[in-house]
C-alpha cells in the first residue's frame, strides 16, 4: 500500500497557522537502545497522559521527529510507537540539504503529516534566543570535550553542534507557536555524551520549563 505524502510546510505563515492548533510532542532518547520498542513505548504513554491530565492539556497532540531514520529499535521505533499507541499525527522536521544533504532523505516518514525545514523553523526565534543557544551549546561542548580528554577519549564529532541545535531550536520554536510543549524521555538513563544529553541547555536558559518534561 503507497505511503500518503506529507503536507510541506514551505512558508512562515503556514507553518504557525498549522502547527498553533496542536500541542507539540517530542520523544528524546538514544538511536542505539535495544528495548523493546513498544513496551517502551507503552511506558512513555503513560507518563504522558498522566502528564496531559495534570497540566489540562486540550489541543490535539502532534508528535515531532527530527530526521531519525527507519529502524526496528531505538528511538525511531519507540517515536513510531508512541504515535500509534496515542493515535497522533506527526510531523517531521528535517536539516536544510545544505547542512546534511543526506538527513531529509534517510527520514522515517511512516505516518507523518507534516514536513518542514529546519531554517524555516527556526526563523520563528528572535536572533538573540538563537544566539543564545547556539553560545550555550558551544559551551556544553568545550565542557564535554575537556571531560572527554580527562577519561583519554577523543572530542565530540562535528556534527554534534548541528543536531544538538536541531534538538534546541526546534522545541524551543515549537512552543513558541503553540504556547506550550512536551518533552518526553524514552529513557531514566541519559548517556552523557549523547545528543539527548543537550536538553539540559533549554532548561537551564528558561526556554523549556520542568513542566514541559516528562521523565521516563
Amino acid at each position: 500500500m503507497k505511503l500518503s505524502q506529507p503536507v510541506i510546510l514551505r512558508t512562515l505563515f503556514a507553518v504557525r497557522s498549522t502547527l498553533s492548533e496542536y500541542h507539540p510532542l517530542l520523544v528524546e532518547g538514544h538511536t542505539r537502545d535495544d528495548r523493546n520498542p513498544v513496551l517502551v513505548a507503552q511506558q512513555i504513554v503513560n507518563n504522558l497522559n498522566l502528564s496531559f491530565s495534570e497540566r489540562n492539556i486540550t489541543k490535539p497532540i502532534l508528535l515531532i521527529s527530527q530526521g531519525d531514520p527507519l529502524t526496528e529499535k531505538g528511538i525511531s521505533a519507540i517515536t513510531r510507537n508512541v504515535a500509534d499507541i496515542l493515535d497522533v499525527k506527526r510531523c517531521l522536521i528535517t536539516l536544510d540539504s545544505e547542512i546534511d544533504p543526506t538527513h531529509s532523505e534517510l527520514a522515517d516518514r511512516e505516518g507523518v503529516k507534516y514536513e518542514l525545514k529546519y531554517s524555516l523553523l527556526s526563523s520563528v526565534l528572535e536572533s538573540s534566543v538563537l544566539e543564545k543557544l547556539e553560545e550555550a551549546i558551544d559551551e556544553k561542548i568545550d565542557f564535554k570535550n575537556k571531560k572527554r580528554q580527562d577519561l583519554g577519549k577523543g572530542n565530540l564529532a562535528d556534527w554534534y553542534r548541528v543536531y544538538a541545535l536541531l534538538q534546541e531550536a526546534s522545541k524551543t520554536a515549537l512552543k513558541t507557536i503553540s504556547g506550550e510543549v512536551t518533552v518526553a524521555h524514552a529513557t531514566d538513563e541519559i548517556q552523557e555524551f549523547s545528543v539527548t544529553s543537550f536538553y539540559e541547555v533549554g532548561r537551564n536558559l528558561d526556554l523549556i520549563d520542568e513542566n514541559d518534561m516528562v521523565k521516563y
